[in-house]
């Protein structure tokens, strides 16, 4: 009995110890962590409404042959064509890329037979909205017989994009000062801002509708530049 009454005692002072070390070495005992100042994230959305002003197209010509090297010349000799229109309607080298050039056998039914070739040369062209018109029918009237576009954009996107990042930030903040102060806090500085992705320009109204006997009408219509932002900001 005497025993363990002094291994109970020893225990005792023991856990004492451990207790006073705990309060003279907080490191060693519990703590708890400050709560740290409380924060608002907030995203926002920003729109810029613009006119473009230039035009893209990819102008093609596909022919066949009965040889690969027949179907070859004739696309490049109308390939040759196109280009040679489309510099004397105005566009400047620097503004004609080609984009493809194929070959390709053509087959009988069941396959196991060439019965000739087929070959395509496409060009990406790129100038004035007020020109584009032009240039289709002067591509069509040189030979090419596949036309893709237009892709409609303005001269000055990154200037635009630019506004609309600000308006962005401006609806952001906005939306943050009404949460703060909803809930009685007040709105400090800014602690993180991030680009929350940006979206394809929309163009609005006609894209291109050929009439007979005109030229092809290219509207240039609306186009949206839009962006987003979340902005996380420190409160009082």
């Amino acid at each position: 009995m005497n025993r363990l009454r002094t291994i109970l005692l020893i225990a005792g002072l023991l856990l004492v110890a451990a207790a006073i070390a705990g309060v003279a070495q907080p490191h060693l005992g519990l703590s708890a962590t400050p709560p740290t100042g409380s924060t608002i994230t907030v995203t926002g959305n920003g729109t810029v409404d613009a006119t473009p002003d230039r035009a893209s197209f990819d102008f093609g010509v596909t022919t066949n042959g009965t040889t690969a090297a027949e179907a070859l010349g004739r696309d490049a000799s109308r390939a040759r064509a196109i280009i040679a229109a489309l510099k004397r309607a105005g566009v400047a080298s620097s503004a004609i890329q080609t984009i493809q050039v194929s070959l390709w056998p053509q087959t009988s039914r069941d396959g196991r037979q060439i019965t000739g070739y087929q070959a395509s040369n496409s060009v990406h062209v790129t100038s004035a909205l007020t020109r584009s018109g032009s240039l289709v029918d002067a591509a069509v009237a040189a030979g090419a017989n596949n036309v893709d576009g237009p892709s409609l954009d303005t001269a000055g996107a990154a200037a635009l994009y630019d506004r609309t990042l600000k308006r962005a930030l401006v609806a952001a903040k906005g939306k943050a000062q009404a949460l703060a102060s909803a809930a009685g806090l007040t709105l400090e500085t800014p602690m993180k801002v991030r680009e929350a992705g940006t979206s394809t320009p929309i163009v609005y109204g006609d894209a291109l509708a050929a009439r007979p006997g005109t030229g092809v009408p290219i509207e240039a219509g609306t186009q949206k530049v839009q962006a987003s932002v979340t902005v996380t900001y420190s409160t009082g």
